[in-house]
Parts: structure tokens; C-alpha cells; sequence
């Protein structure tokens, strides 16, 4: 998430609610909070060359119409054929490309990595996201990998406003091995909270409020959160906070010297070390 664009979005809802009406007002956040298009940064498109496209279809209940979404699969290096599958679910803006560089992380931590676009994104369905497509599609995505890899140990992880996404469907689906979530919060109130103008009274003018910290309690699976010390876009006691609510088995990484997009990086030989003592993975 960038958090002058999310500045915006609510800051502009206090002074547009009586012109624009709640209906506009709703569409205005997606669009702010999402910034959805078919971009990457950098490099990132070349590196995803050689991950495989996936097509998953299904008939949205949110919508009412056939959506498909556009995935990235990236086979383990190493017991391709038997190691565990995790789904990646990305935060604002960059499309899934924009994740290659940490797809690829995961894959050197023993992960065959299925990551997807949200409508909106990249080369799935056209639509202006939302909160409850967003979670539809991961949950699609979750059922596709489910039927295609029955037998394998599945994992969930999402980065920024993917974390919230991730922790939906982490307290939705019973079948999961652990959930990671990097980066992320407890609701878009308490980011919006954490701003320079979060004194103002627009907590009710949310319309897509991702409260996390009200599901995470309801995760059954182990759960490892993940924050950058450095992070300043989300401030990493929104990433404490989410892990104190949650009630099961978990653990907190803070990563210092991290980044809200370096953690991963710079965190990685502690990455390896939390999913071996967490997940009991090597």
C-alpha cells in the first residue's frame, strides 16, 4: 500500500461525501486504496518470464458474473513434485510481476508458489477491486490449488493490504498448513490512524475497512507475522498488534533494517529460521 495515496482516499472522503453521494464515495476508495493496473516496477516483468501463467474461472457470487483470474506458478527447485504450495496474495498497485523478486524468495524457502492477480489487476477480469472480490478471488484461487494439489500441504501468504486478504481466508478455510503475513495491519482505520492528519473523524466514511484484527482469532493454523522495524508506510505496531489478537499457535518476526518492501530480503536467513521452528519446515 503506499500511504499517500491512502492519505488521499480518506482525507478527499470527508470533503466529496456530500457531492459525490456514498455509491461514488465507495468507488473512489477502491480505486485509492487499490490502485489497480497492469504495471510492474523495474525488472520485475523479466524476472517472471519463466513462471508459468495459470487461468483460474469461476462464477462470482459477489458480482454475478463469470470472472477469471490471471496466476504466476513457480515450481519448487528442489522436490518440485512433493514440496509445499503456497499462495501469494499482493498488496496495491503493482501487478503480480511486481512480486517476482519475493516469489522467488519463497521459492528458495521450499515453496512451489501459485501467485495470483485480483480482478483489476494485471490480465484478470477488468473490474474496479473491492474488498469482498478481493477476498472472493483468493478464496478462488485457494479451491483451485486445493483441487489441483489434493495431497500436498498448503500454505498462505500475503504482503501488505495482501495480508489482510491473506487472514480473511486464513479464518475461512480449515484446510490450511500456516499462514505468513509481512507488512500488513489490523484494519485500514488504525493505518489511517497512523497518519499525519489521523486525527481527523473518518472512521466511518470507510467503506473497505480490511479489519483483520477482528478475524485473526479465528485463524486455526500457525500463524507467522512479519514486520520491518523500518517500514514506514505501515508502522510495525499495527503488525504487533494484529499478532496479539490472534489466539493460536503463532510468532512474531521483526526484521530490523526492513523495509516495507526489503524485509523479505534483508530478513531472509530469520525467515528460514521462523518457518522451521513454526511450520517445521527445513
Amino acid at each position: 500500500m503506499r500511504r499517500p495515496a491512502l492519505l488521499l482516499a480518506l482525507a478527499a472522503s470527508i470533503a466529496t461525501l456530500s457531492v459525490l453521494g456514498f455509491s461514488s464515495l465507495d468507488e473512489h476508495q477502491r480505486g485509492w486504496i487499490f490502485q489497480p493496473g497492469d504495471r510492474s516496477w523495474g525488472g520485475t516483468a523479466e524476472l517472471a518470464q519463466d513462471m508459468a501463467p495459470v487461468w483460474i474461472a469461476f462464477d462470482s457470487k459477489v458480482t454475478g458474473e463469470r470472472s477469471k483470474l490471471n496466476a504466476l506458478w513457480l515450481p519448487a527447485e528442489q522436490h518440485p513434485d512433493t514440496a509445499p504450495v503456497l499462495l501469494y496474495l499482493h498488496g496495491a498497485r503493482w501487478n503480480v510481476q511486481g512480486s517476482a523478486p519475493r516469489i522467488r524468495r519463497m521459492q528458495e524457502l521450499g515453496f512451489s508458489v501459485l501467485a495470483i492477480d485480483y480482478r483489476g489487476f494485471g490480465k484478470s477480469t477488468r473490474a474496479l477491486p473491492s474488498e469482498a472480490t478481493a477476498y472472493e478471488d483468493a478464496r478462488a484461487a485457494w479451491d483451485w490449488l486445493a483441487a489441483t494439489y489434493p495431497k500436498r500441504p498448503r500454505y498462505i501468504f500475503g504482503h501488505s493490504l495482501g495480508g489482510a486478504v491473506a487472514i480473511d481466508l486464513a479464518a475461512q478455510v480449515t484446510d490450511e498448513r500456516g499462514t505468513i503475513v509481512e507488512g500488513t495491519f489490523t484494519s485500514i482505520a488504525d493505518v489511517a490512524g497512523t497518519m499525519r492528519w489521523g486525527w481527523l473523524p473518518i472512521g466511518p466514511l470507510i467503506t473497505q475497512r480490511f479489519e483483520s484484527v477482528r478475524k485473526v482469532a479465528r485463524v486455526g493454523a500457525p500463524l507467522l507475522v512479519v514486520h520491518g522495524a523500518d517500514d514506514s508506510l505501515i508502522k510495525s505496531d499495527l503488525g504487533r498488534k494484529l499478532y496479539e489478537a490472534a489466539t493460536g499457535r503463532k510468532r512474531f518476526l521483526l526484521v530490523e533494517g526492513g523495509s516495507h518492501y526489503s524485509t523479505m530480503a534483508v530478513g531472509a536467513a530469520q525467515y528460514r529460521e521462523a518457518l522451521r521452528q513454526l511450520f517445521s519446515l527445513r
